[in-house]
């Protein structure tokens, strides 16, 4: 099953809350866990994660707490898992430098290759200021995935 790590989630769920506080709003930990039901000593590693790669900035203090380093529609989905996990690897037959015993035979590592450069795409277009929005931008053939009660946003 292809999905996100909890570590993932939670670091595009407070990315998305700091987002929506804005560039004056300084965030705590603690509201974050509190809002979303987040264990908090998880989130804290995740949001040191994200600190220590560049995508947050910590500030110290009574008034001290976590607020976006850049704009948030500078930040892609891709830039948060990447950071928090690791490389995206669909297959382990992704990785350049990988083999395995049917490679010479493999009929599914062209096809893979490209849903995983795909997956890859898709991640990369969509910014943490789009999952902001109550509808993020998607590529047109994806909202047709989508349940009909997420389609029915009144737009304003």
């Amino acid at each position: 099953m292809l999905k996100l790590t909890k570590r993932s989630d939670y670091g595009l769920i407070a990315l998305r809350h700091l987002a929506v506080a804005g560039p004056a709003g300084v965030v705590t930990a603690k509201e974050i866990s509190d809002t979303y039901r987040i264990p908090q000593p998880l989130l804290a590693k995740v949001l040191q994660t994200l600190t220590k790669s560049g995508l947050l900035s910590a500030e110290q203090g009574a008034r001290g707490g976590y607020r976006l380093a850049k704009p948030a529609n500078k930040i892609t989905a891709l830039d948060v898992v990447r950071r928090i996990d690791g490389p995206v690897i669909l297959t382990s037959c992704s990785t350049h430098n990988s083999s395995c015993d049917q490679d010479d035979v493999c009929t599914i590592k062209g096809p893979l290759g490209v849903v995983h450069e795909e997956i890859l795409k898709l991640l990369d277009s969509i910014t943490v200021a789009d999952l902001s929005q109550d509808l993020p931008k998607m590529p047109p053939r994806l909202y047709s995935l989508m349940p009909l009660s997420r389609l029915e946003v009144n737009p304003s």
